[in-house]
């Protein structure tokens, strides 16, 4: 939540304009907001949802400035769900849920502007699938820095048929480049506000996740007592090292090559048989006969230890997961998890 406003003299015009429409009833706002373009729905909606809390003085000062006497008792708060419902009031459904997801997507007032605050690997991934014409144009509106930071991250091959795009670009033609923009839109920022919308319980189990064992026990066993139901559906989110079992053979072979065998050893120690089973199976028996040995050499080790070394490998296996190298199998017999 953004910082009380309690100085007025520092508030912008859209700032002012937001609290004003915070403060009005629906019917009154739905009014204003049917008398505003796309653009100026944009640019106010997002300055509402980023407001926060405004101090009471503050609303008397701007209604004061607005030449109405009213004042509020209280505080408005500005917020995602405030302004949805608003904009609600006033427009259909699939207009809200556009404008929605382009304001809890990355900051910027246009789409060039949105993509700059785009990590470049979140870009790069997407970009590479596309053509490379529409690549150079999407990299010749964006800042030099980051441009050549996408670029860095595009295969080899791929970067350099971009790059010969670029030095033969001549202007390009408005309804090219509205065209882009419309697809970048549409496309690809509205898929990433809606993978920033992350399920509250997801979000616990990836925290719970990074929870030392005694840590993670104590948590679960109090949240069971008070909400069985979210404890339950807390487990079925977390990946545990024991959870490789989930993982074909090819996987876990691309996880020992990425693997400290020293780190592996000590993770082990506390692994389940039927893991312990799956690293030593897609192990030469030359490897595995050294791993046994450097485990027994270890002696006892500590839980902290172990549980360091099993999480630093779970984090490996998300990553390659998530870069598409492995596969990580749900539970059901079809299902498909992918972290």
């Amino acid at each position: 939540m953004a910082r009380v406003k309690d100085d007025y003299r520092s508030l912008t015009g859209p700032q002012k304009a937001a609290i004003f429409m915070l403060s009005l009833n629906e019917e009154q706002s739905a009014a204003i907001f049917e008398k505003m373009d796309d653009e100026e729905i944009r640019e106010l909606s997002m300055t509402m949802a980023s407001l926060g809390t405004i101090n009471s003085t503050v609303i008397e000062r701007l209604f004061v400035e607005f030449a109405d006497q009213l004042s509020s008792a209280g505080s408005l708060v500005g917020s995602y769900e405030s302004t949805e419902r608003l904009l609600s009031k006033a427009l259909g459904t699939d207009r809200v849920n556009q404008i929605m997801e382009e304001i809890r997507g990355p900051a910027g007032r246009t789409m060039w502007d949105k993509l700059g605050n785009v990590n470049e690997a979140v870009l790069a991934n997407y970009l590479k699938n596309e053509y490379p014409q529409t690549v150079s144009v999407v990299l010749s509106k964006i800042r030099p820095d980051h441009a050549s930071a996408v670029l860095s991250l595009l295969p080899e091959h791929f970067a350099m048929e971009v790059i010969q795009r670029m030095l033969r670009m001549e202007a390009v033609q408005k309804d090219v480049l509205d065209h882009v923009e419309k697809t970048l839109r549409t496309e690809f920022m509205t898929n990433l506000a809606r993978t920033a919308r992350q399920d509250s319980h997801e979000m616990m189990a990836n925290i719970f996740n990074s929870l030392d064992r005694n840590t993670e026990t104590r948590f679960m066993g109090a949240l069971e007592e008070r909400n069985r139901e979210s404890a339950e559906r807390i487990k079925q989110l977390m990946f545990t090292f024991d959870d490789l079992t989930r993982v074909d053979s090819g996987g876990i072979q691309m996880l020992l090559r990425q693997v400290e065998k020293s780190q592996l050893a000590v993770a082990l120690k506390g692994g389940s048989d039927d893991v312990k089973d799956l690293f030593f199976d897609n192990m030469s028996e030359r490897a595995g006969k050294i791993l046994r040995e450097d485990m027994d050499a270890l002696g006892a080790v500590r839980l902290k230890d172990v549980d360091e070394a099993q999480g630093e490998i779970v984090s490996i296996a998300k990553q390659l997961a998530d870069a598409g190298e492995i596969v990580i199998a749900g539970q059901g017999e079809d299902d498909e998890l992918v972290y």
